[in-house]
């Protein structure tokens, strides 16, 4: 069982995209490289917001190429929240139960309020992101997007503008929680130090060419050439 990238070719304008791996179910999988070597189209491939040319994306070995979005196991948290300042945080969250109309159904207040306190935020439905710190934020965006129940998560360096502190406090959270619900995670970043922390395994993505995921430790200790220079390493 595994989330399958089946001799992908994917491609944006005049770049083109190839991967072909397998991520492990319940994995936590970094994904590194260059800024524009790739690593935001692969998590568009595997979202559905791009369609690859060739091959497949495959789920438990169902092919999902050709579903929508909305209809693929998969949820995505991007460095922009997501979330509109003009609704609480509670309808906001709603959004996620019910994106055409946003309105609460039979149960769905305690959904809300249960997702907010596994994220720290118990008592936060009322309130507004102006009266909400950063961390705060991020916390009621990662609550938004575990509401959906997908089995795997994209994760677009939601964290990047959080300092480092806070960074690693999130990161520890989303962690905990893929941990707790068997998720199967993608995180891209350029900091090899949040690969070491969060991932056990590691995409190397290099001029549209991601590799198989490598132990991280392993990969970081001994960085193909590639990724040595990338690191700034010798």
């Amino acid at each position: 069982m595994a989330l399958q990238l089946d001799q992908i070719e994917a491609r944006a304008g005049a770049f083109v995209l190839s991967a072909d791996l397998t991520v492990p179910t319940g994995q936590r999988v970094a994904v590194i490289g260059a800024s524009g070597s790739g690593k935001s189209t692969l998590l568009d491939v595997v979202a559905g917001f791009r369609r690859p040319t060739s091959g497949a994306v495959r789920w438990h070995g169902q092919d999902i190429s050709n579903l929508s979005p909305g209809q693929r196991p998969v949820s995505i948290l991007f460095q922009d929240t997501n979330l509109f300042p003009h609704l609480t945080i509670g309808e906001n969250l709603a959004l996620a139960l019910n994106p055409a109309t946003g309105r609460l159904r039979t149960g769905d207040g305690d959904r809300i309020e249960a997702s907010l306190t596994r994220v720290g935020l118990r008592g936060f439905a009322d309130r507004k992101l102006s009266a909400m710190s950063g961390g705060q934020q991020s916390r009621a965006a990662l609550a938004r997007v575990l509401l959906q129940n997908r089995p795997v998560l994209l994760l677009d360096e939601p964290f990047a503008a959080l300092g480092p502190a806070l960074k690693t406090e999130m990161l520890d959270l989303v962690a905990e929680v893929a941990a707790t619900e068997a998720l199967t995670v993608l995180l891209v970043t350029h900091d090899p130090q949040d690969a070491r922390r969060f991932a056990s395994q590691t995409i190397v993505v290099e001029e549209g060419q991601a590799t198989p995921p490598r132990h991280t430790e392993d990969l970081l200790n001994d960085p193909p050439e590639g990724l040595r220079a990338y690191l700034g390493e010798r």
